[in-house]
């Protein structure tokens, strides 16, 4: 698979993107969760979107993939002491900076207003254009994600220690193997990728770029990001929340809570869906993202 990669400098710093579909058709911007690349979307899906007459756009985000690396090796327990005592976290960059270099993104390509779709730490992150940017969507889809609500229930014990733990060493094959590995704990159960299509993934975005550096930064942006759910309630952008009933990495309840704190919020559960985006649910995925940003635009024509 060619993947068409540019670079454009956005919000001050050098951002990775592809850019397929019609330079006039409607954009549609792909934000990547916690430490992965923008070759993390299946192609099934973009595809589907493209199909549907979308621009699709996606990126890789700050300290991970060919976008910019930045300084500073936070203390993430620190990050997380100082937002439980109400202080301002001592971190290099925020969820909102990581916003802004989506909607810096979009400056540079000359588009002034986008449907924005982000998974896992990426509905974070588009949660946040919502609230801070929102003159520039049209609608927003936040996939398997939530609202950093401290009361809501925590990812299970495995599915953490998958999350934070270490390869073996920092080559090739150890790496591939341990990302599977930790895969496997938080994919969907009602849909597991064979071992050749994993391997082949976890290899491709190995290949992209190693970066474990950048995990730390994204890690403490994301636990320094405190709890939206006031800001949320605020937000009027068109909004679309799917979860899956069994992610045991973000619980269906950070979906919930996320549908429920943006009024109007559209909430969709799928059946054993877990932290990941099957090939086999793209089809449904396309449909429930193309209906959802068509009636926003319908919408908003109207008013």
């Amino acid at each position: 698979m060619t993947v068409n990669m540019k670079t454009v400098t956005a919000n001050g710093i050098t951002v990775n993107y592809e850019d397929r579909g019609p330079a006039d058709a409607t954009p549609l911007l792909l934000v990547n969760g916690y430490t992965s690349t923008m070759l993390s979307w299946p192609e099934e899906l973009m595809e589907g979107l493209k199909a549907q007459g979308f621009r699709v756009i996606r990126y890789d985000n700050r300290d991970v993939g060919r976008s910019e690396k930045l300084k500073g090796l936070p203390k993430v327990s620190d990050v997380a002491k100082a937002v439980r005592e109400g202080r301002t976290p001592d971190m290099p960059y925020k969820v909102a900076d990581m916003a802004a270099d989506g909607i810096g993104l979009m400056d540079a390509l000359g588009i002034g207003r986008a449907h924005v779709m982000g998974i896992s730490m990426g509905g974070m992150i588009v949660q946040r254009m919502a609230i801070h940017h929102p003159e520039r969507l049209l609608s927003v889809t936040s996939i398997m994600s939530t609202t950093g609500n401290p009361d809501l229930p925590k990812a299970s014990d495995e599915a953490m220690k998958a999350l934070q733990a270490q390869p073996a060493s920092e080559e090739r094959e150890d790496v591939i193997r341990h990302r599977m590995k930790g895969r496997r704990v938080y994919q969907s159960p009602a849909y597991p990728m064979s071992d050749e299509a994993l391997y082949e993934r976890c290899a491709r975005e190995f290949d992209h770029m190693y970066y474990p550096e950048g995990a730390v930064r994204q890690y403490a942006a994301i636990v320094g990001d405190g709890s939206r759910v006031d800001e949320l309630k605020k937000v009027r952008v068109p909004f679309l929340v799917v979860h899956g009933d069994s992610d045991p990495l973000v619980p269906p309840s950070g979906g919930e809570d996320t549908a429920k704190s943006v009024p109007g919020a559209k909430h969709v559960v799928i059946e054993g869906m877990g932290h990941d985006l099957p090939v086999e649910l793209c089809a449904q995925y396309v449909e429930l993202i193309s209906t959802h940003a068509r009636a926003a635009e319908r919408k908003q024509a109207a008013e």
